[in-house]
């Protein structure tokens, strides 16, 4: 300031846009300062939080592309899961309907048998009753036989032995006669 003030005294034009060189090199020398203290104190500082910053963004990524690939592998599982949970349903259904078609064989099977017995048991039971209706119309026809003898003969028929005999013999020659005329069979 003092050489400004002396130029400007001895005639010299001074450019105010250019500065004195003390102030030059005190400028420079505070810059220098500054500059040591930013890179010895401030830029180590700076570094750690960026680099902090940059690992837990790597690790986020990291976790977050973990979480997902843990999230895919759950989804084949299910999915893997749900394809034989289907399969295992597919073979029940099968299973069952397989089941139910032999069921409905067995039923089949048994109703026949059962339709088989009760068509054999109301054969017996015809058969039966055939052969009762038999013995009473042979009974029956025996003692119209023997009531028709004493008429036509006029006199009694009561020797039980000769009843008996003019009976069969009668029935004898009756059944004869139906079996070749084939009635009753």
């Amino acid at each position: 300031m003092y050489e400004s003030v002396l130029l400007a005294a001895e005639g010299e034009e001074v450019n105010p846009l250019i500065p004195e060189t003390y102030d030059i090199v005190w400028s420079v020398v505070c810059v220098v300062i500054i500059g040591i203290l930013f890179y010895k104190y401030v830029i180590p500082r700076l570094m750690k939080t960026l680099d902090e910053r940059s690992d837990k963004i790597e690790g986020g990524i990291a976790r977050a592309e973990a979480a997902q690939e843990e999230a895919q592998l759950t989804l084949q599982q299910y999915q893997q899961q749900l394809a034989e949970a289907r399969l295992e349903a597919a073979r029940i259904r099968e299973d069952a309907r397989t089941q139910g078609q032999e069921i409905l064989a067995q039923m089949r099977t048994d109703a026949q048998a059962e339709a088989d017995r009760i068509v054999a048991a109301g054969h017996t039971q015809l058969e039966a009753q055939r052969q009762q209706i038999l013995t009473e119309l042979r009974s029956e026809v025996g003692r119209t036989a023997v009531d028709l003898a004493e008429k036509i003969i006029g006199q009694s028929v009561s020797d039980e032995a000769k009843q008996a005999a003019s009976i069969e013999r009668f029935l004898t020659e009756l059944d004869e006669t139906d079996a070749g005329i084939g009635v009753g069979r």
